[in-house]
């Protein structure tokens, strides 16, 4: 993965958290992830396409998310409402689209629709030729976890339209 694709994410929650909470996030050393299961119970996963494809992931602990989520609605929302999937679906989505505009050059990206997911022991399917970088984080409202599992496009890189039908 280009590393160029990590920074912006990292800019972004920081950029999120401040503006939208009040929140300072502080950023761990990251990794790569082999797990396909979330490092948390709560994950909100968006999907990238155009000139970078693959799939982000903000992943908190219970305890985490519905500190995150009161903060972010102004009061208690409960896990398992769709106020609660609706919160965490658009931190990750204001957190995705804010990096994909920090991107370099002139990259054509599209974001999906979040998916939320609650519970414990779920998987997020990725790309099994993509390999996952995990951010851990820390904040005042519990630790989360962005896991990014992004790469350019066969298209994007130029590669021929055959080479890119492989790839």
């Amino acid at each position: 993965m280009d590393p160029a694709f990590i920074t912006p994410f990292i800019s972004s929650i920081q950029h999120v958290f401040s503006t939208m909470m009040q929140l300072r996030v502080d950023i761990g050393t990251p990794g790569i992830k082999k797990d396909p299961a979330p490092t948390y119970d709560v994950s909100g996963i968006i999907g990238m396409s155009g000139d970078v494809v693959g799939s982000v992931t903000l992943s908190f602990p219970l305890a985490t998310a519905r500190n995150v989520v009161a903060l972010f609605a102004g009061s208690p929302v409960e896990p398992g409402t769709p106020d609660f999937a609706d919160a965490i679906g658009e931190l990750v989505n204001m957190v995705s689209g804010n990096a994909k505009g920090q991107f370099t050059g002139s990259k054509k990206v599209s974001i999906s629709c979040p998916s939320v997911v609650v519970g414990q022991n779920h998987l997020v399917a990725r790309q099994k030729d993509v390999p996952c970088i995990s951010i851990p984080c820390k904040t005042d409202c519990g630790d989360l976890v962005i896991e990014i599992a992004i790469r350019e496009s066969a298209s994007a890189s130029g590669a021929t339209p055959a080479q890119a039908a492989a790839a």
